[in-house]
């Protein structure tokens, strides 16, 4: 398979941890199949996500809950919906 960048160079195939693409040794371009990139985005989602917050207002039942929008961005709320 060519690379789309560079038309007279051959892609070459390549894994790393699990997840396999071609790889373009003329602009390092990397190319996966969608289920290459959903395996990707998945395992580095879960190796970033941060340790649940405290929350400062109640000590009886202090873990947030993290609500995450279909854009990707987190918003935390309280358990008792004071913040």
């Amino acid at each position: 398979m060519k690379c789309p960048s560079c038309p007279e160079t051959t892609l070459v195939m390549a894994e790393r941890q699990g997840v396999e693409g071609d790889y373009c040794p003329s602009c390092r371009g990397i190319w996966l199949t969608e289920g290459s990139l959903t395996n990707f985005l998945e395992r580095a989602v879960f190796a970033s996500a941060p340790a649940p917050r405290q929350c400062r207002k109640v000590a009886s039942n202090p873990t947030l809950k993290t609500l995450t929008s279909v854009a990707g961005s987190a918003t935390n709320r309280a358990a008792r919906s004071h913040g």
